[in-house]
């Protein structure tokens, strides 16, 4: 987990939403930008892991960005952003294990077979036969 932190950059702007005088004075909600491109922490396939995960919250200027308005003071919604940034940043530099294709073993495929005609004798003993 790489704290990128003084890369970031930071927007306020008023929230949306209820919540009365507050809202419409106070500039509580923060929107964070980093520039992914520019990014010193990370080298170029991890940043182009990050671009192709998070393509969908990173602008056509190379912007990453995330606004977060779930507290009421400016301060715990940049820290809230700070961590959010972090966490979505961390999971998409994670690479999935391959999946190694197996074969199903002797056993296994007897045991189906064993199976398969258990369940078959049982059904074929339901009928009435003369």
């Amino acid at each position: 987990m790489k704290d990128f932190s003084k890369e970031l950059s930071f927007k306020t702007s008023r929230s949306s939403g209820a919540g009365g005088q507050n809202v419409n004075k106070v500039e509580t909600a923060v929107t964070v930008l980093w520039l992914v491109d520019e990014s010193e922490f990370f080298n170029e396939y991890q940043k182009g892991l990050i671009r192709g995960k998070l393509k969908n919250r990173i602008n056509a200027d190379g912007y990453m960005f995330l606004t977060v308005s779930e507290s009421r003071t400016q301060l715990m919604n940049k820290n809230k952003a700070i961590e959010k940034i972090i966490d979505l940043v961390d999971k998409a530099l994670i690479v999935p294990k391959k999946r190694l294709a197996t074969k199903p073993s002797k056993g296994q495929k007897q045991k189906r077979l064993d199976t398969k005609k258990k369940i078959s004798e049982k059904k074929d003993n339901r009928k009435f036969k003369f």
